[in-house]
């Protein structure tokens, strides 16, 4: 009789964490619910400028990075005759580093600004 409580009570829990499972499995629904589509830009959607603002602003964007793209090829072209004249085996002049450091920054806001 001893024994047949003990694999009583080894039975006990499974016993009791089935209708517990059932009751969950029960409440969950097969399928879950479709996703909301995004709206998509152009759609009806008032959180959006108007297209003429928004060209507007592309066109002057392009216009300045066109104004900074010509800006860089003018500082590498001095860049490049500055180092043409310097010997660099010796030592590279602290004005060679500013300008290729202000290249730097440029070409940093000519990515920045294609990004949007």
């Amino acid at each position: 009789m001893h024994q047949t409580r003990r694999s009583l009570l080894r039975l006990l829990p499974a016993a009791l964490t089935l209708p517990a499972l059932a009751h969950a499995v029960q409440g969950q629904e097969p399928f879950p619910p479709p996703r909301q589509r995004p709206a998509r830009p152009g759609e009806d959607d008032p959180s959006l400028p108007e297209k003429a603002s928004s060209k507007a602003v592309l066109e002057e964007n392009q216009k300045d990075i066109k104004k900074n793209v010509e800006k860089l090829f003018d500082l590498a072209t001095q860049l490049k005759e500055q180092v043409e004249k310097t010997d660099s085996t010796t030592t590279l002049s602290l004005a060679l580093v500013k300008k290729a450091e202000e290249i730097e920054k440029l070409a940093r806001q000519i990515k920045e600004r294609a990004k949007g």
